[in-house]
């Protein structure tokens, strides 16, 4: 490197008759650098590449050599130098590979790499059940990921895809609709709705909930698979508990103490803490059933036996899955219609005909709203037809069957 040049005051032009006061500030710049040419060829990474580029540097330089062989020492050395250049040049590119998600290969840099993005994988995996660590040695839980993802390589791929892809999934209560979708994620909820209140100091937040079961209310315990009735029920039970445990450790929650017998509000509440903002209340709230009383007559076609017909009209009009009244069909204030009744019956085998006699809400004060075809729901109301006895209040329903064969 050149050295930094250094000013320098000059007063001879005193001696030609000028002010002897007077000087001139020179300053001698120094040579400028030679080019360096353009000698080196940066894109030679590899063994061929580094051994043809110094063998032909030993030509230009050695011109009267004109035979060289692979025995010649100089030659040999090349080689030798060549493959130690190959390695580093190969050590180079993993490095740099190692800093992009879409190419780093070593488990530990596609872990650290997601958690720059807000992924948490071993977290995610661990809901998944592929591993397990001590919950008081939480630092094993990187070792575990990382010996996972290194023995199932494609599950690790699967983690790549997912971390971008959850960037844009909003992981925060703000919005009113943010709060609905928040609470909704939980596997105990189907549907939300959430209102702003001005509660006469702050405005507070209710959210009201859809449970898996519309017969349960935030105050009702969460069912166990031990009491279950049927084998049934408790497999279901038993894969929604599951599912609920698998949501807390993906959320980095604690699992609910199920020998309490937790309610619905219990074990929702942890969740709503941990995702709304800081310094405003969140308020979980029930939704409205609304019972619906449906009294009407089937016409079987021949062939048909009506009590083959009747069961299948009651499914189709059940709260069980693929049921008009399924929990979380309808959203909350959603109107329901006369039409979507008569289609549903209308659809199974051995239905001719269907005549609706009584469409209306539970109570003799509401009216028949046959001739509309449609029940006006507002607000955190929802249509419900349990269709049993002992609570009449959530709705019934009355098959009268004609037609086909009996048994």
């Amino acid at each position: 490197m050149a050295d930094t040049p250094v000013p320098v005051l000059d007063f001879s032009g005193a001696d030609s008759g000028s002010c002897a006061a007077c000087g001139e500030r020179r300053t001698i710049l120094p040579l400028p650098l030679l080019d360096a040419g353009n000698d080196i060829d940066l894109p030679v990474r590899d063994f061929d590449g580094f051994r043809r580029f110094m063998l032909e540097e030993l030509a230009a330089r050695y011109p009267e050599r004109t035979r060289w062989t692979p025995a010649d020492m100089e030659v040999v050395l090349v080689e030798a130098l060549a493959t130690v250049l190959d390695q580093l040049s190969d050590m180079a590119d993993r490095a740099f590979a190692e800093a992009y998600l879409e190419t780093a290969r070593i488990p530990s840099s596609v872990r650290r790499l997601l958690s720059m993005i807000g992924y948490d994988a071993a977290a995610e995996a661990s809901a998944k059940g592929q591993i397990g660590w001590d919950p008081a040695r939480p630092e094993e839980r990187f070792a575990a990921l990382e010996n996972f993802w290194a023995k199932n390589p494609y599950e690790m791929d699967e983690a790549r895809r997912a971390g971008p892809r959850a960037i844009r999934t909003q992981h925060r209560m703000v919005s009113l609709n943010d709060h609905a979708e928040r609470v909704e994620d939980h596997p105990l909820v189907l549907r939300a709705k959430a209102r702003s209140f001005w509660t006469g100091s702050w405005e507070t937040i209710f959210v009201a909930v859809v449970a898996f079961d519309t017969r349960l209310s935030l105050g009702s315990a969460v069912p166990l698979p031990a009491d279950a009735t049927n084998e049934e029920e408790r497999l279901e039970r038993q894969q929604l508990i599951e599912e609920i445990e698998r949501f807390n450790k993906r959320n980095e929650m604690p699992l609910p103490d199920w020998s309490m017998h937790p309610t619905l509000r219990q074990v929702l509440a942890p969740f709503v803490e941990r995702m709304r903002m800081a310094g405003r209340e969140v308020v979980l709230d029930d939704a409205i059933p609304v019972g619906i009383a449906l009294v009407m007559s089937i016409i079987v076609r021949p062939n048909y036996f009506r009590s083959e017909v009747q069961s299948a009209a009651k499914a189709a009009l059940s709260d069980r899955p693929g049921g008009l009244f399924e929990p979380g069909r309808l959203n909350f204030g959603d109107d329901l219609f006369a039409s979507d009744i008569i289609a549903a019956l209308m659809a199974l085998d051995g239905v001719e005909n269907v005549c609706l006699f009584r469409f209306k809400r539970v109570g003799n004060d509401q009216p028949d709203q046959t001739a509309s075809g449609r029940i006006a729901l507002d607000g955190l109301e929802i249509p419900v037809c349990d269709n049993n006895p002992a609570r009449l209040e959530r709705g019934y329903l009355s098959l009268t069957l004609h037609g086909g064969l009996s048994g």
